[in-house]
């Protein structure tokens, strides 16, 4: 266990992140029951990197399609991003099936892990929902809201101020924002997050702190720059 937890981080350091997530998966399947926070932290780690490469590509790629300069080249960049998709949609169902199949199945989960993979789950078929287009698209935005509010249903134990809960928070109302555009409903999830932490700030010890403050930070910025959008719609609408 320990020697494969080691290699997993000399990958990370080497940057093979395909090769993480394999040692990663070799400890799930080698644990009866769920795995150790460092050992999550590996899997956030080590999953978010294997789709960076992607994810980035894909909004090069479209940047460049939707510059008038590079016309002549959309159809060449089009399928360019055709094949950039496939590639993270296949890496994002690997992610979704090694938490589904293994680490959802893992004992009695608390709440708290439980959050963590239904979040996870979620997220992933959001990055997938990124590059998709038609009944696929549909198709992984509802599977992601399903997990959120899964996630969600599970959290309604945690503290308001848990980390767990407040990176739910932050990640399901991006989801409304830029997958549902409903910005209202990301307002409220955000807002609601947010008053929840303040009621109970004095009530974190340091380490609670540290993990919560910074996703606070984020739904703060976050809910700061949708309400002043908002707000720009209603002045257009007004003088219309």
């Amino acid at each position: 266990m320990e020697k494969k937890i080691f290699m997993a981080r000399v990958a990370d350091q080497s940057e093979r992140y395909e090769d993480m997530v394999d040692f990663l998966e070799q400890i799930i399947d080698d644990n009866d029951n769920d795995v150790s926070m460092d050992v999550k932290n590996l899997l956030s780690v080590g999953f978010k990197n294997l789709i960076s490469a992607q994810r980035s590509a894909y909004k090069t790629v479209q940047a460049i399609e939707q510059n008038k300069k590079y016309a002549e080249y959309s159809s060449n960049c089009a399928e360019y991003k055709e094949k950039i998709s496939a590639e993270l949609e296949k890496n994002c169902g690997r992610v979704i099936n090694i938490v589904k199949d293994k680490s959802l199945t893992k004992g009695d989960l608390n709440d708290e892990a439980k959050v963590f993979y239904l979040k996870m789950i979620g997220d992933y078929y959001r990055y997938t929902a990124e590059t998709a287009q038609g009944s696929k698209l549909e198709e992984v935005t509802e599977n992601a809201k399903t997990f959120y509010d899964q996630a969600t249903e599970a959290a309604a134990s945690l503290k308001p101020y848990n980390s767990n809960k407040l990176g739910l928070a932050l990640n399901f109302s991006v989801f409304h924002y830029e997958l549902k555009n409903d910005s209202s409903k990301a307002c409220e999830i955000a807002e609601k997050a947010l008053d929840g932490a303040r009621d109970q700030i004095d009530e974190m010890d340091n380490d609670e702190a540290r993990d919560a403050l910074s996703i606070i930070e984020l739904l703060k910025e976050n809910l700061d720059l949708w309400k002043e959008e908002e707000g720009a719609e209603a002045d257009e609408a007004e003088q219309c």
